[in-house]
């Protein structure tokens, strides 16, 4: 599979160039670190979440766990985890497991956990079990400008 065009289109429109890395399939943001030979903190994580309002996304670092009493109590809300049916329907071109961190790019309100910010070097699930997108640092700050910052794992 090559990059979802949602999130190939969302890239492009905001210029942000990026490299694919192809590696062995993978399931968990630890075995993908290994196969990928990156660190797991500088992968940027998907998490996504849902109230009464709506869905969610946390975006974290890979060697962390979202912390939902953080993310409630910092954004005043009642989130909890969407369910695999759930994210099936949202990510529609995207592999479940493998949901890359763009949560503008599908309508989604977006959280980012502060943890990302001194990263020269961000890599993200490519829509499936065996790429990873790379960007650099300052890529990822201009796309996540505007949305809310914050303490959200552990």
């Amino acid at each position: 599979m090559s990059i979802p065009n949602t999130i190939n289109t969302y890239l492009n429109n905001h210029h942000v160039g990026y490299d694919l890395l192809t590696h062995p399939t993978t399931y968990s943001s630890q075995d993908t670190a290994k196969a990928a030979h990156v660190d797991q903190d500088h992968i940027a994580k998907a998490v996504v979440v849902k109230d009464s309002w709506g869905y969610a996304m946390v975006v974290i670092p890979g060697n962390n766990w979202i912390r939902l009493h953080a993310l409630n109590r910092e954004s005043n809300r009642l989130f909890r985890l969407a369910s695999e049916t759930e994210l099936h329907n949202l990510f529609f071109d995207c592999k479940i497991g493998a949901i890359p961190p763009l949560g503008q790019a599908y309508g989604i309100e977006t959280y980012v956990d502060d943890r990302l910010n001194s990263l020269a070097n961000i890599y993200f699930e490519a829509g499936d079990h065996e790429h990873l997108v790379h960007i650099h640092g300052n890529d990822f700050h201009e796309l996540f400008k505007g949305v809310r910052h914050g303490h959200f794992c552990h």
